[in-house]
């Protein structure tokens, strides 16, 4: 068979119209070799024989089951030789299970240019034999999210075993406010792992330019249906087997005298792949089947331990010094390194404050029990109290303790929490507190905030679509960042903004329905419109 136009040889073609039929004739050949198999039977086959060939893709990968995985194109290449050989001695797949986890209905927000994680461990409804999932086929998430503009948002799951899909990519044109509700994503990357353990969840926000930043999403719900079976599909040594082996790849010491790959040493090889080097140039690692396999350097999740192996680290590590679990350097998905113990955990102990950017736990300074940065504590340790955001023993007004007694402040300092600049809670007269510091005057992207509670006046970062302004919200800005305008007190884009003409102010122009009808607060009418929407009466 050939997809040419004129019936001759070709390598290639483009579309899905002929993949699709070409499928459907593998799938035929392999019935008819067998007409038992069952549609299970048909994909397990698929999956076994399927192989990466010459497919380029940067997400190739290989699951905890030895299956390589892509998003781009699946298994891999179909077999028709190899699946018709594998339904000749094919045994029926068990009986599939569905398993519905518990929901989880921790409600978190998704605040833009952020990821939000949320964990959960499933058992695989091991306390139900009818419904018991071990090895995993198929695996959908339910999922409920509110979000202004659901395009923004990308999907991802790991999978206990540390297999991670793309669940959902950032969608430039999907404009919709409704966000998802009760809807499903499956994967199926995961094939053959072990169900039970903890599936990390992650949505990230990568925010487009007309959003409205106002109103944030938030992860309502989700849940795991799991489809699988109870028992091994089949014996364990098969995992990953290929029945039909190109002849040039089978080669043996007597009969090679190829070139050797580039990273086998001068002492020779049997093969001119990595794994057919008799010593290796720089490291090795060992593969699931006992292979060793020469590499420049350690793959993630290794470390090189001596005589070039690469050994690897403790489960939760991806990187590590060691292979025991306080010897980490960087932490896998869903895990945070603890800069003290160098150990992957969950979440952040007492003491301690989740740094975001480099995913780390880190101490919080020495009188805060609890922090959400170093110097911002939540918490104080016994005998201390919580001025502002820091803790210190209480002195009169003015005065800090230093251990040992009661000192003055700096003279910026109405009260502090410790010597210099850096340690005020609220300012003295004249100046005004702002990101931590007492100032005499408001920094450019500022403005004098008089309405505080305890009387202090402090300096507030401007709304995010002004350079400069005079007060709070997005309408007081005095002026407006690089392609961006000036209209009575709104930054506008300039490129956007076509409410420049008398035909739209005149009486049922566009801008004039648009404004009539309160529909000015939508962000893309509002910019659209921004003189008539701007315009007092």
């Amino acid at each position: 068979i050939t997809t040419d136009l004129r019936q001759r040889c070709t390598d290639s073609h483009t579309g899905t119209s002929a993949s699709a039929p070409m499928a459907a004739g593998i799938i035929a050949l392999a019935l008819e070799a067998n007409p038992f198999l069952t549609w299970r039977d048909i994909q397990h086959i698929i999956v076994r024989t399927s192989r990466a060939g010459h497919l380029n893709a940067n997400d190739w990968k290989t699951n905890a089951a030895g299956y390589k995985v892509s998003h781009l194109y699946g298994f891999g290449l179909m077999d028709a030789e190899a699946m018709v050989i594998e339904a000749e001695k094919w045994t029926t797949v068990p009986p599939q299970h569905v398993c519905v986890e518990n929901t989880d209905r921790q409600i978190k927000t998704i605040r833009p240019d952020s990821v939000v994680r949320s964990i959960y461990k499933a058992t695989g409804c091991s306390d139900n034999p009818n419904h018991h999932v071990i090895y995993l086929e198929h695996v959908i998430v339910r999922i409920t999210i509110t979000h202004p503009r659901r395009g923004d948002l990308a999907i991802y799951l790991t999978s206990p075993s540390g297999t991670r899909s793309q669940l959902l990519a950032n969608r430039l044109f999907d404009h919709s406010m409704e966000g998802f509700k009760n809807w499903e994503f499956m994967t199926t990357h995961c094939w053959s792992e072990k169900a039970a353990g903890d599936w990390i969840l992650e949505i990230c926000d990568t925010p487009s330019q007309l959003r409205n930043f106002k109103t944030p999403g938030k992860l309502k719900e989700w849940s795991l249906v799991l489809y699988g079976t109870s028992i091994q599909p089949y014996s364990p040594r098969n995992v990953r087997s290929s029945p039909v082996e190109d002849p040039t790849e089978d080669y043996g010491t007597d009969d090679y005298s190829g070139p050797c790959n580039a990273e086998c040493s001068k002492v020779g090889c049997d093969g001119p792949g990595p794994d057919h080097c008799t010593d290796c140039l720089h490291y090795y690692y060992k593969s699931k089947n006992n292979t060793r396999i020469c590499v420049s350097t350690c793959p993630p999740g290794h470390y090189n331990a001596d005589k070039k192996r690469c050994k690897k680290c403790s489960p939760n590590c991806e990187t590590c010094v060691g292979g025991h679990s306080d010897q980490c350097m960087t932490c896998k998905s869903g895990y945070y390194l603890n800069e003290v113990t160098n150990s992957c955990i969950t979440n952040c102990p007492d003491g301690f404050y989740l740094d975001k950017n480099k995913i780390v736990c880190r101490k919080c300074s020495e009188n805060c029990k609890t922090c959400v940065e170093f110097q911002i504590c939540t918490e104080c340790k016994h005998g201390l109290s919580l001025h502002g955001t820091k803790c210190a023993i209480r002195c009169e007004e003015g005065k800090y303790h230093n251990g040992r007694e009661c000192e003055p402040c700096h003279r910026s300092c109405a009260t502090c929490a410790g010597a210099g600049v850096d340690a005020c809670i609220n300012c003295t007269q004249g100046y005004f507190m702002e990101d931590g510091r007492c100032v005499q005057s408001c920094s450019s992207g500022y403005y004098l905030d008089h309405s505080t509670e305890s009387g202090y006046k402090s300096c507030k970062r401007c709304d995010a679509s002004c350079l400069d302004c005079s007060g709070q919200g997005d309408r007081n800005c005095t002026s407006c960042p690089s392609g961006y305008n000036l209209d009575t007190g709104v930054c506008v884009v300039g490129t956007v903004c076509k409410d420049a003409t008398e035909e739209s102010w005149a009486e049922g122009g566009f801008c004039m329905l648009v404004k009539k009808n309160n529909l000015c607060q939508r962000k893309v009418l509002q910019q659209l419109c921004c003189r008539t929407c701007t315009h007092k009466g």
